[in-house]
């Protein structure tokens, strides 16, 4: 019983917090520093509530920007400092008809080849250049769900982007030293 009241608690929070006015504002403080996010529920209503509820449960704190690659991109959102992937729920559809486009300190859903296959992980923009990622451009036809941009701490996102990677077991691209999602906090 205290869970389903803890569970409802978090669902009328979240419910308030994206019923107030747009956007809704993301504090993601991490190792390397503090980043702010706007995100936008007018344009992805149920990508911002997937990740609010996320962020409401505390799912993120602890959890580690696991792939980067210089120049692209920095993902987080699903595993541990030590690399185990942390168990999510629902895959979510993909809102990528909204408009948005993936340019530079944009935040966007990370996804497997099914386009409606996203739950937890993210991703923020650091390339230039990433319209290969959009809807109209991408070869799937659906591409990747932007649902906010960051709004202070790009330089802490450049950063990030610059941490020297390597592999760990299966996994590519992973900072060699962790750069741990400390906390992430709805702020409006």
């Amino acid at each position: 019983m205290r869970n389903f009241a803890a569970m409802l608690a978090v669902t009328l929070l979240a419910t308030a917090t994206l019923s107030a006015a747009n956007p809704v504002v993301v504090d993601m403080k991490t190792s390397m520093g503090p980043i702010q996010i706007e995100m936008y529920p007018d344009k992805a209503p149920e990508t911002v509530k997937n990740f609010v509820n996320y962020a409401n449960q505390g799912f993120y704190d602890g959890t580690i920007f696991h792939r980067v690659i210089d120049g692209f991109m920095i993902q987080g959102g699903g595993f541990t400092p030590n690399m185990q992937e942390k168990e999510t729920g629902a895959m979510i559809q993909n809102e990528s008809t909204n408009g948005l486009k993936n340019d530079k300190y944009t935040i966007a859903m990370a996804r497997t080849p099914n386009p409606h296959s996203a739950t937890s992980q993210f991703f923020i923009n650091t390339g230039t250049d990433n319209g290969f990622l959009n809807r109209a451009s991408a070869r799937d036809g659906w591409g990747y769900c932007v649902f906010g941009k960051v709004t202070k701490g790009t330089e802490i996102v450049d950063a990030i982007g610059k941490v020297a990677t390597g592999n760990v077991g299966p996994h590519g691209d992973v900072p060699r030293t962790p750069v741990i999602i400390e906390k992430v906090t709805i702020a409006q």
